[in-house]
């Protein structure tokens, strides 16, 4: 029996259900179960009526219910943390009618051998599994349930890749042909289901591998058009690659820096030197870090995949900016506005909210400021900590956790410990002013506002007065002004200079 059925949550599902109904539990939860992962999203199948048995079924569990297809009677209920029994997020359950009209027909329409298994709740000690699922599952092998199943529904070749990659399982030769054949589909599914099945393969355990391997069944093209121009565009040193396998370790660096900063890593299992030097000198922002990245801004995706998508557009210009000087050495000025800009051609395709938008654009303009303010002898200014925040703002963390792994995917191995140090010291300069000094160094308080500003040096409205605060703000953060009264000295001094320029 799945361990899932001795939960309190099931064991309630079971009792508010009518014992001699037949409803069976479908899909991933019963590969999670018998893989002995958890699953926080329950499909259910049965015979009928099955939108009046889920909203009676939402009102005993206290969960909210969304008749998703009233046609085909598909619906769901969303069972908040307190509700669910989970530690955190939500858990969905889903109810729908047989397809084709029984259970072993609804299991072979399905995507894959491993995700046509079922279990009745009321005998939850029979396995279901007419396509050899637990076979293949214990095999290891990615197999279709049949040869329509990708035409079905094109979009289960992005499903197949990030299945693959999480459970470690090798795709059967025949999928992978039919895979090829279907990414000419993929056109047809809509840019939200796009987007969200390509966000969970951002948030899955090995995207580069995911990408690899969309990109070699030709799905990249349709997925993220603008990404293919970036192979074989060559790279001056200290780049050790081109633009696109570049960008696919960073992607691949970016995971293993996420990882080390986590909570949970174990710090005394570093990989290798470089990484142990990041886990010495990061360290301690990891719960901060993991706080930051809690942050939605929007409640179906997280502010990670967001970060790999930003950090997969972060070269995206280069292969249109790419130029060879007189002395033969390449270069991609303006790499990062270009970027910017098909990064948020891609983002309105896939149809993110404005804040996604906006805040992968700043990582994407503004991803060389760390290297930059590491190119001087001395550590970063509080002036000039304090603009890469005015510009950034919550952003600025984004773009310090990628440049780190894009320096070390700039140079691979022959990356030298002593400059890696000192950019893990830039780092941390601007991480401990975020989070150690906020008041002195990224936001001080407002010693006055624009209409005191206006009162005190008799200044009518306009422009002149964003840019006299934005002064004193700038003298806070760098110490010199911390009075009201210093304030309006030097917004007097500033005032007077524009007046006789």
């Amino acid at each position: 029996m799945l361990a899932i059925f001795s939960s309190p949550l099931m064991q309630r599902i079971v009792s508010a259900l009518p014992a001699g109904l037949d409803v069976y539990l479908v899909g991933g939860a019963v590969r999670d179960g018998l893989l002995g992962r958890d699953s926080y999203d329950l499909d259910f199948v049965l015979g009928g009526n099955t939108l009046r048995i889920a909203r009676e079924l939402a009102d005993k569990l206290g969960g909210a219910y969304f008749p998703l297809d009233v046609e085909r009677e598909y619906a769901r209920i969303v069972l908040e943390q307190n509700e669910a029994g989970i530690q955190s997020g939500r858990l969905k359950l889903d109810f729908a009618t047989y397809q084709g009209g029984s259970l072993e027909s609804d299991l072979r329409l399905r995507d894959f051998t491993i995700n046509a298994m079922a279990v009745h709740i009321h005998h939850p000690e029979q396995l279901v599994d007419p396509l050899g699922g637990a076979g293949d599952l214990l095999a290891k092998r990615l197999r279709l349930c049949s040869a329509e199943s990708l035409k079905n529904d094109p979009l289960r070749t992005l499903r197949a890749v990030r299945q693959a990659v999480d459970y470690d399982l090798q795709i059967m030769p025949e999928t992978i042909r039919l895979m090829r054949q279907a990414t000419g589909w993929l056109d047809q599914v809509s840019p939200e289901r796009q987007r969200d099945e390509f966000f969970r393969i951002l948030e899955g355990r090995n995207p580069r591998a995911c990408l690899e391997i969309i990109a070699r069944v030709g799905a990249l093209q349709v997925l993220l058009p603008e990404v293919v121009a970036m192979r074989g565009v060559e790279q001056a040193a200290p780049h050790i690659y081109d633009v696109w396998t570049h960008t696919l370790e960073v992607v691949n660096r970016l995971s293993m820096i996420l990882g080390t900063l986590s909570p949970t890593y174990d710090t005394g299992t570093s990989a290798s030197l470089m990484s142990g030097l990041l886990s010495l000198r990061l360290g301690r922002y990891r719960q901060a870090l993991e706080q930051h990245f809690t942050e939605q801004l929007n409640p179906d995706r997280s502010l990670k995949a967001l970060l790999f998508l930003a950090a997969l557009y972060h070269d995206s210009g280069k292969p249109t900016c790419r130029q060879v000087d007189e002395q033969g050495k390449t270069r991609f000025l303006g790499h990062d506005h270009a970027g910017e800009l098909l990064l948020e051609q891609r983002a309105q395709a896939l149809h993110l909210s404005n804040l996604e938008i906006e805040r992968s654009k700043l990582i994407v303009r503004h991803h060389m400021r760390p290297f930059l303010l590491g190119q001087t002898e001395e550590l970063p200014t509080r002036r000039a900590i304090y603009r890469f925040f005015r510009d950034t703002g919550k952003a600025g963390i984004d773009i310090c956790i990628l440049s780190l792994a894009d320096m070390l995917a700039t140079y691979g191995a022959t990356l030298k410990q002593d400059d890696w140090a000192r950019h893990l010291t830039v780092v941390r300069s601007l991480l401990d002013a975020w989070w150690e000094h906020p008041q002195e160094q990224v936001a001080p308080p407002s010693l006055i506002d624009g209409h005191a500003l206006m009162r005190a040096l008799q200044l009518s409205p306009g422009p002149q007065i964003g840019q006299l605060l934005e002064a004193i703000r700038e003298a806070q953060a760098i110490g010199t002004v911390n009075t009201r009264e210093q304030a309006l000295e030097l917004a007097q001094h500033i005032a007077e200079g524009l007046d006789q320029g």
